[in-house]
């Protein structure tokens, strides 16, 4: 009998072993993203206990020494001895890949942690982790190291007899995650606040310890009577409303729940979000679709019926519709399928006819109710329609002039020599003599410079038959070669970086934002795949018998004032724009390879909503939420302008 547990044993440290070995299969990345993945991973089973109805406050703390502590009140991992593994059902969970209560062992009607690999690989992946049980007045603990059980579950103490739940205190193996193995606490706030908003009623809180002797920890609280209905007010803070209501729909059919939150306001970009069992899912899927359809669908209905639409004019198309709309789509579904590990598109085609009845059903019963809601929105999609009319002819213009087509690129292009893309980079520069300091520096075998007169238009606040018309975007379009939004194909690129290079300054930074605003709006997919970077040029250049050294930022000037001594021979020059440098600066600092500094444009998938609510604040109309947003991170400015 011992001969054939130890087999069992094995077998499973083989199971978390793999884990070790290739953790990309479980968690997609081992960077920054997968360490956040922990965390959720273990955050989802406690929200899960709460979509059961056994759960109402979940608290999560980043420790001192940035391990992770997760506590929740719901019914306690079970202690007792699972027959088949022949071991409580504690170490089954946190020893055993794909083991769980989510395989419809009746534990769970819904649940987000679907694949059962959750505690088991965040335990395969951490230093260390301990779990502590509270269940029948006892506390029950067991602790493991990189996956491996240090001692049988034991109790270690008392607890009051109504006290339930689970603590989980993990800290990821640095040699796992090497890139870093510090937690953020804006993305574990971004996530959470996320899923507080998701489950209604539900209180998460999040606590970070990691503070200065003597200061208070910083705590923020999730808690959402509203639920997804507080989701769209908070997204559209930004924005101006185009009616007071928020539309919301709920009900269940073929045993799929759907709850669906949605309200128009004055922009003209789409912000819909879809969740699974509280699980993002950014690609959308089949419940998006069925909620799109509805729209469509019963939008034009009512605009036909009450004459809105001429009968000589052509149906609304969906993109009309959901200009300037906010929406959630939540469904839970028993036994989701995700299309890949990391559950970003939902397959099940019940789902879709779910959410398309519901929302169809009860949408008309609200625009029939509400009918000066429903016009404005008509009119409101009429005339974007109408503006969608102008944009394609000069698309349709822009098309032709495309470099894939013979015609010529920009005229203020210099493209470079080498033609395949891998090998190929493009300066946007704001400014002609900016520019022109670069057409003299450049490689011309790989670096192409495209110079641009002055501010781009903020295509957060103008609609597609403006944006096509803006010149100084054409070029953009033109020299990129991907074409945007509905057109868009990344294998068409000409460039495998985009580099914006704005002055080191207010205005620059101003720029570098439009351009980023209007990437981000028409072109995420180049933020997605990495293809976009800002040039670093230096802000100091310090020049001491007759030699130079560049500085970067104050602390790297202090740093070589420290060592080349501080003394009237020293001459400093900061730098206002990249127009005050020769092309012989501007290569050695911020164009050769070998020694610029270039960061990286990257973007959280799992929290996209927060990125588009503060492209919004920073670019769009409202004053107020912008103040806020300066005043709240203010502190954490780098070289003031002033």
């Amino acid at each position: 009998m011992s001969n054939e547990y130890g087999a069992d044993q094995i077998q499973i440290l083989e199971g978390l072993e793999a884990v070790r070995k290739r953790p990309g299969m479980y968690i997609g990345t081992t960077s920054s993203r997968g360490l956040h993945h922990l965390v959720y991973e273990i955050v989802d089973n406690s929200v899960d206990e709460a979509l059961a109805g056994f759960c109402d406050t979940i608290k999560v703390f980043i420790n001192e020494d940035n391990s992770i502590t997760v506590i929740d009140n719901g019914r306690g991992i079970p202690v007792g001895i699972n027959h088949k593994a022949g071991l409580p059902a504690v170490e089954v969970v946190f020893t055993i890949l794909h083991a769980g209560g989510k395989f419809g062992g009746g534990g769970y009607k819904v649940s987000g942690g679907l694949h059962g690999v959750g505690a088991s690989v965040v335990n395969a992946l951490s230093n260390w982790l301990e779990v502590e049980i509270y269940q029948d007045s006892k506390v029950y603990k067991q602790r493991y190291e990189k996956g491996h059980v240090c001692y049988p579950l034991k109790v270690v103490g008392e607890c009051e007899a109504d006290k339930t739940g689970t603590k989980i205190t993990f800290k990821p193996d640095e040699t796992i995650f090497q890139e870093t193995i510090v937690f953020e606490f804006d993305i574990l706030k971004q996530r959470l606040r996320e899923m507080a908003f998701l489950t209604k009623g539900l209180k998460i809180i999040l606590t970070d310890l990691r503070v200065e002797e003597g200061s208070e920890p910083v705590v923020r609280e999730f808690h959402y009577e509203g639920g997804i209905k507080e989701f769209v007010t908070y997204l559209n803070k930004s924005k101006t409303a185009l009616y007071n209501d928020i539309m919301y729909f709920e009900g269940s059919k073929n045993n799929v729940y759907v709850e669906v939150a949605m309200q128009h306001n004055d922009s003209y970009t789409e912000s819909s979000y879809s969740f699974v069992n509280n699980i993002n899912t950014p690609e959308g899927g089949t419940h998006l679709i069925g909620f799109r359809n509805a729209l469509t669908k019963t939008f034009n209905d009512y605009a036909r019926n009450n004459k809105l639409l001429k009968d000589s004019e052509a149906n609304l198309t969906g993109e009309d519709i959901r200009e300037g709309l906010t929406a959630i789509v939540s469904v839970k579904i028993e036994d989701p399928q995700f299309e890949g590990q990391t559950k970003q598109k939902l397959g099940n085609s019940e789902a879709r006819s779910a959410v398309d009845g519901i929302v169809s059903e009860q949408l008309t019963y609200f625009l029939e109710q509400n009918p000066s809601v429903a016009k404005l929105i008509c009119e409101k999609s009429i005339l974007a329609q109408r503006a969608r009319d102008a944009a394609r002819k000069a698309r349709d213009l822009t098309r032709r002039k495309t470099a894939l087509e013979g015609m010529s690129l920009p005229g203020k292009l210099a493209d470079c020599s080498d033609k395949d893309p891998a090998n190929c980079e493009i300066y946007i520069v704001e400014g002609d003599s900016a520019g022109g300091s670069a057409k003299t520096a450049r490689s011309r075998a790989t670096q192409a410079i495209l110079p641009l007169r002055g501010k781009i238009l903020n295509v957060e606040k103008a609609r597609l038959d403006k944006i096509y018309a803006n010149a100084e975007i054409k070029a953009m379009i033109t020299a990129f070669g991907t074409g945007i939004h509905d057109d868009f194909d990344i294998s068409k690129l000409r460039y495998h970086k985009i580099i914006l290079m704005t002055d080191a300054d207010v205005d620059g930074a101003h720029i570098a934002t439009l351009l980023l605003t209007f990437i981000y709006r028409f072109m995420p997919e180049l933020i997605k795949q990495g293809y976009v970077y800002l040039a670093q040029p230096p802000l100091y250049k310090l020049e001491k018998n007759k030699k130079v050294w560049y500085a970067y930022n104050d602390d790297e000037l202090n740093q070589i004032l420290a060592e080349v001594g501080r003394d009237q021979n020293n001459k400093i020059q900061r730098y206002k724009g990249l127009g005050e440098m020769d092309p012989e600066q501007l290569w050695e600092t911020t164009m050769d390879p070998e020694r610029r500094i270039l960061l990286r444009v990257v973007m959280n998938e799992e929290a996209e909503s927060e990125i588009d609510l503060t492209f919004t604040t920073l670019m769009g109309d409202k004053v107020e939420p912008r103040r806020e947003f300066i005043e709240e991170n203010a502190k954490f400015v780098k070289n003031l302008d002033i």
